[in-house]
């Protein structure tokens, strides 16, 4: 799709009712690879590489504050010719999602999201997201980014282990599949432009939480998620009155990959009822 400037390549699967998929920082549509072909019997599933991200166009100078990237979102699923849709996002993609479910409900004109799904979401609660995140935000914090990770590749292995709670349990080809993207150039300089608005968008999150109360939420968390600590879930659900909340014991911050039949199990049992129970 033609968006900002840019081609934004996105995924489609399945029938029935529209699911929208937002992954997190330096994820993309390869994130869901487990979860699509779960899901396609159930819903049209749609899984966007964000711009900047994935196979999508880096375009310089485009908004990627969370905002930013939510209403781009809005008008991806606008451009789609939907009129409601579920929402589930992951990390970064979570916090986005949470912006784009409540600009919905101020709005009617908008496509109106039904339900929200929060997989460890990026929110003010977990200390350990407000302050690595800023940290590479900061001009010092970049150069020191720009001199590990984006110029010692194997130092992309190394963090992307520690989003696992059982290291035995990623998958063969992960790694590759998430390292291809980087053979687009511009993926660190995407994720550099996100953390630059991090502490700012968090606190415009915090104040937007009120107004997703009438939503049935299911938040999903690994119990050993060591980048949005799952002990924040407990402060974030207070403003979601219709919520569940599952943990996946012994799981990191990707359940959706180190725990795929237990995570599409769950996401399609809450899928199959129309409402939440408070």
């Amino acid at each position: 799709m033609q968006i900002d400037g840019g081609r934004m390549r996105y995924l489609r699967a399945g029938s029935g009712s529209p699911l929208i998929l937002l992954h997190g920082l330096f994820g993309y549509s390869f994130s869901w690879r487990f979860t699509v072909p779960a899901l396609a019997p159930y819903a049209t599933v749609y899984a966007p590489d964000g711009m900047g991200a994935g196979f999508s166009d880096r375009v310089p100078g485009i908004d990627q504050s969370m905002p930013g990237i939510a209403d781009r979102v809005l008008r991806f699923i606008a451009a789609l010719g939907i009129s409601s849709f579920d929402l589930l996002g992951t990390s970064h993609g979570g916090a986005v999602a949470m912006m784009a479910a409540a600009e919905c409900l101020a709005n009617p004109k908008l496509p109106q999201v039904q339900r929200l799904i929060l997989v460890a979401p990026v929110n003010p609660y977990s200390a350990n997201g407000r302050r690595l995140a800023p940290f590479f935000g900061t001009p010092h914090g970049a150069a020191l980014f720009r001199l590990t990770l984006a110029r010692m590749r194997f130092m992309f292995r190394y963090w992307h282990a520690r989003m696992y709670g059982d290291r035995k349990l990623i998958r063969p080809g992960t790694l590759e599949g998430y390292m291809a993207a980087l053979e687009k150039p511009g993926l660190f300089d995407h994720g550099l432009n996100i953390v630059k608005t991090w502490s700012k968008d968090l606190r415009t999150l915090q104040a937007t939480l009120p107004r997703l109360s009438a939503l049935p939420t299911f938040f999903m968390w690994g119990e050993k998620d060591n980048a949005v600590y799952a002990s924040s879930a407990a402060p974030l659900i207070k403003f979601f009155p219709k919520s569940r909340l599952i943990v996946f014991p012994g799981i990191g911050h990707l359940p959706y990959e180190e725990c795929p039949e237990e995570f599409n199990r769950a996401l399609i049992e809450f899928l199959a009822h129309e409402k939440l129970t408070p």
